[in-house]
Order: C-alpha cells, then sequence, then structure tokens
C-alpha cells in the first residue's frame, strides 16, 4: 500500500466546495459574544510559594502559578519545571507478545499493513510505525481511512481489502481498542492483528482478541499518551533504529491530540521540540516554510496552529495520504510541492470554516437564548464542522452540535459533531438521545454522531431538554482563573523568559493567565484589517505592550478607566528579534469591595482636641506593646515580602489571595482612600500615626502591605509585630507622597502662620465655624492630628487661648514670639529632622528592583 497515495494535485475534493464568495445570507451578528467570564483569583498558599523562591530561585509570579496548580513541595515543583519522567515501552503489560508477533512477520517478509487516521496524531503515529518497520526491512505499506469515504477507525470493508489485497499482519494505531468484531473479522480472513491506541474502550469493557499496546488498558505509569506516542513506544520496543529520530512527529501529535501536557508527555514534547527545530525530515522543514514557521522559536502554539492545520485540511476536505506522504518523503523538492498543495487546502478549508460559522452564528442569533445549541445547515462540510463547533461552544459558552445535512436527502443520515464545555458530558446528552440517532461515540468534552435528517428537531430537543437539567447557572457562566497577580513592572522578557520554564503548555497544563489589576489602557491602534487590536497597559508607573486578537479592533470598557485585566505574557520573535508581548485574555471594569478605615476618630473636632492629650514624644512602639521587637532586633515575627516598585495594587490583590485579613498601612488615609475606593477593597486601611498611636491594630491581620514608608525605626518595627506577612509595596512615587505628608504634619511653621492669620481675621471661633478654619483650604484640608498640634503649639505660646468645652479658638495675644519657647514645637521639629532623613535613606529605597 505505499505506493496507493495519489498525487496531491490529484486528490479528489468534495462535490460541493463552494468559495466564499458564494455564501448566500447574512452574516451573524457580531455584537453577542456569550456570557462575560467571571474572573477568579484562587487563594494560595504564600509562606510555600516564597519556599519555592528560596529553593528553586525562582520569582514571586512563577511560585505563584506552580503553588496554584498544586506544584507547592519544592521537589515536585523542580521535577515538573525539568521535566524527566520516562518509562521503559516494557512498561506496557503484554507488549511482549505484541513485539513477538511484528518480528515474526518481518522475519517471514509478510505483507504488513499499518492502519491509521485521518487526523494528526493518525497520520504521525502511521509514519512512526511505517519508517520503524521500513528499518527492521519490513514489507509495509499503510491504509488511512477517508473521514467521509470510509468513517472512523477499522471497517469491515477494510478487512475484506486488505485480506484480497494480501495482507498478513495488520497494525492499527491510533485506532482500533473498539474493533471486536473487525479484529474477528480480520483473525478470520487469515490476517494476524497488533493493535495500538489510546482511545477509551467499549462501556462494556470487551477488548480485541489480539495483543494490545494501550496506555490505559496494559497498565502503563502515563495513560495519556495519544496515539503516536504509544506507537512510538512500540517501535522502541522492536528495536527500530528510527525510533528516537522520530521524536518531532511524536512532539507535533502529542500537541495536536490535545492530550494531557503533563508526566512523561511533558518530556515528550520537550525533548520532541528540540529535535523539531533540527529535523532532517524534507517534509517538515517545507512545512515550516510554508506556514512561515522559525524553527528557532518553535513552541507548542506554532505546533498546534501553524503546522497541525495544514496537516489535518488534507484529512477533512480530501484523504489523508497526502499528509502522510508529506511526513515520509526524503524527496525536498516532492516535499515542498506538498507542504505548498496543503497550505491552499487549508486556506480553503478557512474559507469553509468561516461560510459555516457565519451561518451558524445566525441560527444561534435567530434561536435566541438556549443551554445548548443543535445546529444543522445545508452545504455543511463533515469535516469542518466540529473545528465551527468548537468556536460556538466557547463563543458562547453552551454545549454545540453541528449536523452537515449536506448530501443526506430528505430522509437520508447526516454527519454531526459536538463539542462540550466544563460541567456538561455530552457522550451522556447523546446517551439520552439516543433513540433519535443511528451512530455516535466520543466522550465528555467532544463527540461525533449521525442522524436522519429528519429527527433532528426531535434530536435538538432532547439535548435541549437535558442541559434544562443538567446546566446550573454557576456552570452557565465562564471562569476566567488566574494564576498569579503581577505588577507592570514584572510584565518584561525576564519574566517572559522564566515563564518559557512552564512549557510545554496545553491541554492540563495552559499557559499561565497573569492579572495586572487596576490597569489602564491606551495608544489603542486596530491591526489586521480592524479583527485585531494593538495598545498600552499602564500598571504602577510601569507600561507595556499589548495586543488582543479576534476582538474587533475594541475593548469594552478600556477608554481610560482603570480595569482588571488578564494576560498572557510571551516571548514574541520576528524578524531574529526577541521581545515581551502581552495578549489579552479578560478585561472587566474594576469592581472594588469596601475599604474599612480604622484608626481615624469619625468628628474631626474630637479628633483635632485628642491630640492635645497625647504624649508629646514618642515613647516607641514596644511601650504601648511589649511583644513589638525595637529597631535593630535581630528576631522578628512577620516575614517580610519586599516588592518595592511594584503596582501597590498587585501587592494587595496578592496580599488578599494570600490568606488572612489585610491591612494596609498608608501616609494619610483621606487621601489614599480616594484613590483605592474606585480600584480595589476587602481590606482594612490605617494611617502610620494611627499604628504608632495604637500598635494594637495589627494584631488581628495576617497581611500588613505598607502602601507608603513609615517616617521612622520605630514605626517600621510595627511591620514586624505579630504572625503573618508584610508586604513592602511602595516605590518612588509612595516615597515622595510619604515626605510630603511628613512635611505638612511636622513642618509646622507655615501652617502655624496660615491658621494664626485665619484665626486673628475671625478673632474667634467655635463650632463648625472652628473645624472650617481649622481644615483650612483644599480637596482634603489639614488632618486633625495637624489641627490639633496646631492649636497645642500656640496655646504654649500663648497666642490663643482654648476653650475646650464649647469647643471654640480666640486670639489671646498678638505679641511677636518665637515658635521654639514651645516645647512641643521643639519636639516635631525635632521629628521633622529626623523623618525627613529617615524617608532620604537609601534603606527606603532598597535595591535596584525597587527603584524601577
Amino acid at each position: 500500500m505505499s505506493r496507493a497515495v495519489l498525487p496531491v494535485a490529484a486528490i479528489p475534493a468534495p462535490a460541493r466546495t463552494p468559495p466564499l464568495r458564494a455564501v448566500p445570507g447574512p452574516a451573524a451578528p457580531a455584537a453577542d459574544r456569550g456570557p462575560a467570564p467571571r474572573l477568579e483569583v484562587p487563594a494560595y498558599d504564600l509562606a510555600a510559594a516564597l519556599a519555592l523562591e528560596r529553593e528553586l530561585g525562582v520569582g514571586h509570579v512563577l511560585s505563584q502559578v506552580l503553588v496554584r496548580r498544586g506544584l507547592a513541595e519544592p521537589a515536585a515543583a523542580r521535577d515538573f519545571l525539568d521535566p524527566r519522567e520516562a518509562h521503559d515501552p516494557g512498561r506496557f503489560d503484554g507488549i511482549e507478545s505484541a513485539v513477538n508477533t511484528i518480528h515474526s512477520h518481518v522475519g517471514a517478509g509478510s505483507r504488513i499493513t499499518v492502519h491509521g487516521d485521518y487526523d494528526v496524531d493518525g497520520i504521525c503515529a502511521t509514519a512512526i510505525m511505517v519508517r520503524g518497520l521500513r528499518a527492521l526491512g519490513a514489507n509495509v505499506g499503510w491504509f488511512l481511512p477517508g473521514r467521509m469515504q470510509d468513517g472512523y477507525g477499522l471497517s469491515l470493508a477494510t478487512i475484506e481489502r486488505l485480506a484480497a489485497r494480501g495482507t498478513r499482519l495488520l497494525i492499527t494505531v491510533d485506532c482500533g481498542i473498539t474493533a471486536v468484531a473487525e479484529v474477528a473479522a480480520a483473525k478470520a480472513a487469515g490476517i494476524d492483528v497488533v493493535l495500538s491506541d489510546h482511545h477509551s474502550p467499549r462501556a462494556d469493557g470487551e477488548l480485541p482478541d489480539c495483543p494490545i499496546v494501550h496506555p490505559a488498558t496494559c497498565g502503563y505509569p502515563c495513560p495519556h499518551l495519544c496515539g503516536s506516542a504509544v506507537a512510538f513506544k512500540l517501535a522502541q520496543a522492536l528495536g527500530a533504529a528510527t525510533a528516537d529520530e522520530d521524536l518531532d512527529l511524536v512532539a507535533l501529535a502529542t500537541v495536536a491530540d490535545l492530550v494531557p501536557l503533563l508526566g512523561e508527555n511533558r518530556r515528550l514534547v520537550r525533548t520532541g521540540l528540540r529535535s523539531f527545530a533540527n529535523t532532517s525530515k524534507p517534509g517538515l522543514r517545507a512545512l515550516m516554510a510554508v506556514s512561515r514557521t522559525d524553527p528557532s522559536a518553535l513552541d507548542c502554539g506554532a505546533l498546534g496552529f501553524r503546522l497541525a492545520p495544514r496537516i489535518n485540511a488534507a484529512g477533512r476536505l480530501r484523504r489523508a495520504d497526502a499528509g502522510l506522504e508529506l511526513l515520509l518523503t526524503e524527496d525536498a523538492e516532492r516535499a515542498e510541492e506538498i507542504a505548498a498543495e496543503l497550505d491552499r487546502v487549508n486556506g480553503e478549508r478557512r474559507a469553509i470554516e468561516q461560510r459555516i460559522a457565519w451561518e451558524a452564528e445566525t441560527q444561534v442569533s435567530r434561536l435566541g437564548e438556549r443551554r445548548a445549541f443543535v445546529l444543522a445547515g445545508e452545504d455543511w462540510h463533515p469535516g469542518v464542522i466540529g473545528i465551527v463547533a468548537s468556536r460556538v461552544a466557547e463563543r458562547h459558552h453552551r454545549p454545540a452540535i453541528l449536523i452537515a445535512l449536506d448530501g443526506a436527502g430528505a430522509a437520508g443520515v447526516a454527519q454531526g459533531s459536538g463539542r462540550s464545555i466544563p460541567g456538561f458530558d455530552l457522550l451522556a446528552a447523546l446517551h439520552a438521545a439516543s433513540d433519535h440517532l443511528e451512530r455516535y461515540g466520543g466522550h465528555r468534552a467532544a463527540a461525533g454522531l449521525t442522524v436522519r435528517r429528519d429527527r433532528v428537531d426531535a434530536l435538538r430537543a432532547v439535548i435541549e431538554h437535558h442541559a434544562e437539567r443538567v446546566l446550573t447557572p454557576e456552570l452557565l457562566e465562564p471562569v476566567q482563573r488566574v494564576d498569579a497577580i503581577v505588577s507592570g513592572a514584572e510584565l518584561g522578557l525576564g519574566l517572559a523568559e522564566e515563564l518559557v520554564a512552564l512549557e510545554p503548555c496545553g491541554i492540563g497544563n495552559p499557559g499561565s493567565r497573569l492579572l495586572v489589576p487596576g490597569a489602564r489602557f491606551g495608544d489603542l491602534r486596530p491591526m489586521g484589517e480592524g479583527r485585531h487590536l494593538r495598545f498600552s497597559v499602564s500598571s504602577g508607573g510601569a507600561r507595556a505592550r499589548a495586543v488582543s486578537f479576534g476582538c474587533d479592533g475594541r475593548i469594552a470598557g478600556a477608554a481610560g478607566d482603570p480595569l482588571d485585566a488578564v494576560f498572557r505574557l510571551e516571548r514574541n520573535v520576528y524578524k531574529g528579534a526577541v521581545e515581551p508581548r502581552l495578549v489579552l485574555r479578560h478585561a472587566q471594569p474594576c469592581s472594588p469591595g469596601t475599604i474599612d478605615a480604622i484608626g481615624e476618630p469619625l468628628e474631626y473636632l474630637a479628633a483635632a482636641l485628642r491630640e492635645l492629650d497625647a504624649r508629646c514624644e514618642p515613647q516607641g512602639p514596644e511601650a504601648a506593646c511589649p511583644d513589638i521587637p525595637r529597631p535593630g532586633a535581630v528576631s522578628v515575627a512577620r516575614t517580610a515580602v519586599d516588592r518595592r516598585g511594584e503596582s501597590p495594587l498587585a501587592v494587595l490583590a496578592d496580599a488578599l489571595a494570600g490568606g488572612g485579613e489585610v491591612l494596609a498601612v498608608c501616609a494619610d488615609v483621606s487621601r489614599r482612600l480616594a484613590g483605592l475606593s474606585a480600584r480595589t477593597g476587602g481590606f482594612s486601611l490605617c494611617g502610620w500615626h494611627a499604628l504608632e498611636r495604637e500598635p494594637v491594630l495589627s494584631s488581628r491581620f495576617v497581611q500588613i502591605v505598607a502602601l507608603d514608608p513609615p517616617s521612622s525605626p520605630s514605626a517600621e518595627a510595627l511591620l514586624r509585630a505579630g504572625s503573618g506577612f508584610a508586604h513592602l509595596a511602595w516605590g518612588e512615587a509612595e516615597l515622595r507622597f510619604a515626605q510630603q505628608m511628613h512635611e505638612l504634619e511636622y513642618g509646622l511653621r507655615a501652617s502655624l502662620v496660615a491658621l494664626y492669620r485665619a484665626l486673628r481675621a475671625a478673632g474667634r471661633a467655635a463650632g463648625e465655624e472652628l473645624e472650617r478654619l481649622l481644615r483650612g483650604d483644599g480637596q482634603h484640608g489639614r488632618p486633625a492630628r495637624l489641627a490639633g498640634r496646631l492649636i497645642r503649639v500656640l496655646a504654649e505660646l500663648e497666642l490663643v487661648s482654648l476653650d475646650r468645652d464649647l469647643p471654640a479658638l480666640a486670639i489671646a495675644s498678638a505679641a511677636p514670639t518665637a515658635l521654639e519657647r514651645s516645647p512641643a514645637y521643639r519636639v516635631y521639629a525635632k521629628r521633622h529632622e529626623d523623618g525627613r532623613r529617615y524617608l532620604s535613606s537609601e534603606k527606603l529605597r532598597g535595591s535596584e528592583r525597587g527603584r524601577r
């Protein structure tokens, strides 16, 4: 069968594949994109993340991802980042029987046929087995079924054809595990069978009566191998010299077949990607060239979205033999011809897919709200409806079944393909509708079926009814799950390269989803004929470039308002240059919670008068709370988390996800509250002055976030009191704000002059008039504690008289006097100078990281 492949150009096309321009009917509405996802930021073990940073030398973002994905133990995380899991083929129970059977037929010169499948996994598996058997000197050919002509898997008709052609050994790859009757027929026809597959067995558990190599049924340690990986293991067991050379095909098939990229699959794909970049296969080199794929920048995205669709295209629209010939040929010129033709067929597939998608979306709009969609159309290609079903399910977050009525006749049989959403078992739904189906099969997430044309409406009714019973409102709401919270300052090439350690990413190990809280988008520019958008992202004083694909050139709510945005950060390689690129996954307006301001008196005049009774000379926190360590003490209770230079919003969000109650400490509550309340919430907020006055305020909080730096060593020591974590979250902007507030609160000369002049102009002020006078002008005015200090100094200088009962303040003297005569003023002046020195020290600026 090795030469039973038509030249690519001669592969017969289906009878009806109209060009895109010939499509009648309206386009689907572009505005309806289904329900908006709910943002989910899972709590995580901050202590475990910090331990990973120390043990593995990784950054905080990567440590968050690892812990949230259940890799909190350093040994498990290390094994994941450096995958080396590999198992001997002998771990397949019974593989010796398969190996002996194959070697017996090779030695006898028997005609061997490898039976594959028409998708990428089946084509690659066939290539691996054919190459391995050729290396052993076998007389080998192959057979790939046609999607429309033969259907999936091993059939009785195929057995008859192979027997007539002299096949004595049939080796299935990527198919056959449910073919009990077909294997029996082959044996009856004098054909031995060796079965290799990875799909689910029959529901009744019956297996074909022949040697089987199957990861789940044969007890292999990695049960999620794809069909090509199983064929690779069998080739290894046979001693084929080509086995290790075909790791590039194993990687391509593993990614394309959407098996979990965990365990041994991680090592196979990572190793295969390295092999791919230096492959000697003319077909793969030609495929990379025609798809404009840089071999030095290969990743799972390139395999899954550039290379695999071109191989799949032949099996979807024509026959899959062209893809197999591409992988087997040693002729570079022939490889270029096939690759060019597959590229053309893939373009045709995209046009057909777009047409069907438009028509399907039109039907969705006409049907209105449904918990599941069953859509049917004339002239829909059976090889493409599965892709469109995936698009519909993803766009609307509803299970979707598409049925191609083309050629079914008035009561003929039509082919269908379905895709599901998390929480909905599609195969169970088909079980419920089995009375209306001719054939069906698949699993929870995807399935195929055949149905008579006159039973489509009944099928729709049963599926919709089943979905109404099974899908709860929670399941109908899509979820955008976050892996890590990041600041704009972290979104550089360094982080993008560190996240490469998570590769390969795909099913079971998705690419990391990074939340940038309170981000602002700017410089929005459509690209790709208006289908996509490029823009800039600002967070914490840093800017990064980003793109959004398939958004029709717009992002809702991106007109300058703060957004909680989820991105994928990737290394973008273009013309040899490497740069970081953010790809938008989701954006929504900030949904701030409540911020509880503590330690702040509700009544302004009462707070000002309270300042008169406060001890003027600071005692140090240890005087009020003996458990607080003194500055310079070696033993500290809280774990310090230095996030200086990053976005305070990101640090707050990270602390909230780290577990326990959160207290944010700042230089001035009223000023900080105005900026925070529109973007974040769910924590308590207090000023450094309140914490110094009442150190016990922090005792119930697990997480303390210092938004602004303290102005003294004694205040800094408060961060270390108690158990939990102390996050240093300030940068240069916050440091300048703290310095300004310190000048306002303790650089009293200008404030004293302004208050005295205002009081002298009024003569006397009481009640509301006194409060207005003490507050002064400006949006925020003077803090009550500052007003109290001013009254205290002026009273000590006998320039004013205070009636605390009313309360009222009046001018007592207009005689010039030196401010230094006031004991309180001298104390405040000293604290002013000490604070200025402390806030200017390099200690508060931290490392280079804190200066970004």
